[in-house]
C-alpha cells in the first residue's frame, strides 16, 4: 500500500484518544435518550425496498498467499483484516482467521507449521502455533528510527529456519527476525534518509534461491535482485554504493527488459525464477545462466503474489480485483475465487447517455464504473501505488468521491490527495492537489469551480478551501462526508453526531449547525428534492441498527425520516487511522434514484425512486 508518513500517522493518533473521549460520551444514556427523542418528535419512520446492485469479491483485496500443512490455500487481505483459509481446487472459503490480525499483508508457515503475517498498517509481525486452538502472538519489531507503522511487508524463512522481513511503503530495510520472537531483528538494510526517499526501493515478496541468497523484486526500483543475508553483510546507507559493505546483485530490470511495479518472486520446481508484475506480467528468469526475463503469461494489472504448489501449480492473487487464479504448468490460468469490487467506499452518480446513471465508486486500487440499471461493471480505471515513470498525473487511491458536472472530486486519505478528474481525459491541468500531513476524507466542488475538502489531519481538522489550504471555515472533531447544492455545503462531525451547513453564496463562508443527535454520519447526499441524505453508522453502539436518513430542512426545523435501516458499513479499524476507517457513501441518481454502499457486505445497493417513501 501507499506509504503514510510517520508525522501524519501520529497526528491521526492523537486525533483518536479525542475521538475515544467523545465516544464515551456520546454512548451514554443521556445521548440515547436523545436520539430517542428525535425519533419521536421527527417521527416519520419508513422502511424502503433495498436492491442489490453490485455484488463484490469475497476477498476484500487479496494479497500475500501460502500453502498450509493441511493443503489449503492461505490470503492475506490488508482491507479485509483477515487472513482466508481458502480449499485450493473449489476456491471454497473455510474459514476467516482474525484473532490478532490487523493488517495481513504477506505470510508463511515456519518450520514447525505455526503461520507467521506482517501486519502492514501496524507494523507488527504475528505469529499462530499450529492447532485448531493456536497460541497468537506477535512482536512490533522494535524499529526505534521507525516507530509509525513502519510497512512490514514480505516475510521468508530460509531452508535453516531462519525468518526475514523486509519493509515497504511506509519504511523500507531489509531484517532478520528472531521466530521466537525473544530477541529484537537483526539489520541487514537500513534506510536512515527513509522518509521520503526510499534506499533499497521496497524490497517485495521474497524467496531464497539454490545458493542461499535471497531473490526479490524493488517495487519503486522495478529491479529483481540478490542479497546475501548471512553475517557481516549489512548497510546503513545506500546499499548499491560500490563501497557497501553488503553483497547485492541485480538480477534483471537493468536491461533491455523493463519493469512495473515487479511485487513477488518465487522459484518454481523447474528451478527457474518467477516474477510478478503489478502490470499483469509474469515471467520467469533463468537465474544460472544469466537469462534474460522470459514471458510466461500476462493477467489483469494488480498483481499481488504467488505461491507454487508441489505439482508445479502456481497460485497468483490480485490485489485490485480480489481474485485468486490457478496457473498450470503450462500456462492455463483458472479461476479459484472471482474477483471484482474489493471494497466499496465513496460513490457518485453521473448522468449518461439516455438519462441513464452512471455509478462511480471507490474501490482504493481502483475507480469502477457500474450501469445504475443492471450493476455491470462498465469501466474500471487504475489507481497507483507508486506509479510508472511514463505515467503523468496518475490517479490516486481513490477513497471517496463526488460529481461535479461531468467531472469527479477524487479523494485519499492515504495519498494526502485531492483531484479533479474526468473519465475522458483523467486528471485535469493544475488540479492535482498533494497537501502535506492532510487526511481528505471528503471533497466537492462549487458551481464557482471552488474545491471544498474536509480533514481529519490535526492541522486541518475540519473543513477548507483548496484555494486556501490553511483556512479553516469549520472546525470538526472527525471530518466525515460532504454534499453540496452547488452554492451550500453540507459538512457531517462524525464524532459529535453534527450536521453544518456552509454558504458559499456571497463573501465570507458562513457556517450553521443545522442537526444533531445522529449516529457517526458518514456519506452524505442531497436529493433532487433539496433533502439532506445522511448514511448513520454505529460501530461502538451494537443496539443500533446502522441506516439511511433523510433530513427536510423546508419547514425550517430539521425533521428527520428513516428510509432504510439494516445497512452494513464497513467494520473495522486500526488505531492512528481515521476513526471511521474505511468510508461509506451514499448518492442520487437523475431520476431520484438512491445508491450507497454497504462495505462489510462488500456490496452496492439501489433503492428505486418508486420504493423511496
Amino acid at each position: 500500500m501507499k506509504q503514510i508518513k510517520g508525522k501524519f500517522l501520529k497526528t491521526i493518533s492523537k486525533l483518536v484518544m479525542i475521538i475515544l473521549i467523545i465516544i464515551a460520551y456520546s454512548c451514554s444514556e443521556d445521548t440515547i435518550v436523545l436520539q430517542d427523542d428525535l425519533e419521536k418528535k421527527r417521527g416519520k419512520s419508513n422502511t424502503s425496498d433495498l436492491k442489490t446492485l453490485v455484488r463484490g469479491a469475497a476477498i476484500n483485496s487479496a494479497n500475500g498467499i501460502a500453502i498450509g500443512p493441511d493443503g489449503n490455500l492461505y490470503v492475506a487481505s490488508v482491507l479485509g483484516q483477515d487472513i482466508v483459509v481458502m480449499n485450493k481446487n473449489s476456491g471454497k472459503i473455510i474459514d476467516r482467521i482474525t484473532e490478532g490480525v490487523d493488517s495481513p499483508d504477506d505470510l508463511v508457515f515456519g518450520p514447525d507449521g505455526s503461520l507467521y503475517w506482517t501486519d502492514l498498517l501496524t507494523g507488527e509481525v504475528g505469529r499462530r502455533t499450529p492447532g485448531p486452538n493456536g497460541i497468537v502472538t506477535s512482536q512490533d519489531g522494535n524499529f526505534t528510527k521507525y516507530p509509525w507503522y513502519p510497512g512490514v511487508n514480505p516475510i521468508a524463512f530460509n531452508d535453516e529456519g531462519r525468518l526475514f522481513i523486509a519493509l515497504d511503503f511506509q519504511g523500507d530495510g531489509l531484517y532478520e527476525f528472531d521466530p521466537e520472537f525473544i530477541d529484537g531483528p537483526r539489520t541487514i538494510v537500513e534506510c536512515p534518509s527513509f522518509p521520503p526517499v526510499p534506499c533499497l526501493g521496497f524490497f517485495n515478496s521474497f524467496d531464497f534461491g539454490p545458493d542461499r541468497r535471497l531473490y526479490g523484486p524493488l517495487f519503486a526500483f522495478n529491479l529483481i535482485i540478490s542479497v546475501n543475508v548471512d553475517e557481516g553483510n549489512s548497510s546503513t546507507s545506500n546499499p548499491f554504493d560500490p563501497s557497501s559493505e553488503l553483497d547485492l546483485k541485480i538480477v534483471a530490470g537493468n536491461g533491455d527488459f523493463k519493469f512495473n511495479n515487479p511485487a513477488a518472486a518465487k522459484f518454481g520446481p523447474d528451478g527457474l525464477l518467477y516474477v510478478l508484475d503489478q502490470s499483469g506480467q509474469i515471467v520467469k528468469i533463468d537465474i544460472e545462466n544469466n537469462s534474460d526475463p522470459i514471458p510466461f503469461i500476462t493477467l489483469e494489472p494488480g498483481l499481488d503474489n504467488m505461491v507454487f504448489d508441489e505439482d508445479g501449480s502456481l497460485y497468483v492473487t490480485n490485489a485490485d480485483q480480489g481474485w485468486v487464479k490457478k496457473i498450470l504448468p503450462s500456462g492455463q490460468a483458472r479461476t479459484i475465487s472471482p474477483g471484482g469490487m474489493i471494497v466499496p467506499q465513496g460513490i457518485a452518480v453521473m448522468t449518461g447517455p439516455n438519462n441513464k446513471d452512471m455509478i462511480f465508486q471507490a474501490d482504493l486500487f481502483s475507480l469502477k464504473q457500474f450501469n445504475g440499471s443492471n450493476g455491470q461493471q462498465e469501466d474500471h480505471f487504475k489507481g497507483f501505488l507508486v506509479p510508472p515513470p511514463d505515467v503523468t498525473d496518475p490517479l490516486t487511491l481513490p477513497q471517496n468521491v463526488s460529481s461535479s458536472n461531468n467531472d469527479l472530486i477524487i479523494s485519499s486519505f492515504f495519498n494526502s490527495t485531492v483531484q479533479v478528474w474526468n473519465p475522458e481525459v483523467g486528471v485535469l491541468e493544475g488540479q492535482n492537489y498533494f497537501i502535506e500531513g492532510s487526511a481528505p476524507i471528503d471533497a466537492v466542488r462549487l458551481n464557482s469551480g471552488e474545491v471544498i475538502v474536509s480533514d481529519i489531519g490535526e492541522f486541518r481538522g475540519g473543513v477548507y478551501s483548496m484555494d486556501n489550504p490553511n483556512s479553516n471555515i469549520q472546525t470538526l472533531v472527525a471530518a466525515s462526508g460532504l454534499a453540496t447544492d452547488g452554492i451550500s455545503v453540507w459538512a457531517a462531525d462524525w464524532g459529535l453526531g453534527i450536521i453544518y451547513k456552509i454558504d458559499f453564496g456571497g463573501g465570507p463562508p458562513t457556517s450553521t449547525k443545522v442537526a444533531e443527535n445522529l449516529s457517526f454520519p458518514e456519506g452524505l447526499a442531497v436529493d433532487n428534492e433539496g433533502r439532506l441524505l445522511v448514511y448513520e453508522t454505529s460501530p461502538f453502539d451494537p443496539t443500533f441498527i446502522p441506516r439511511l436518513s433523510r433530513i427536510d430542512f423546508s419547514s425550517g426545523t430539521a425533521e428527520r425520516t428513516t428510509i432504510v435501516e439494516g445497512l452494513e458499513p464497513k467494520k473495522g479499524g486500526i488505531d492512528g487511522f481515521p476513526p471511521m476507517w474505511l468510508f461509506d457513501g451514499v448518492d442520487v441518481g437523475a431520476n431520484g434514484d438512491i445508491y450507497l454502499t454497504g462495505g462489510e457486505a462488500n456490496v452496492i445497493h439501489k433503492i428505486p425512486q418508486s420504493k423511496v417513501k
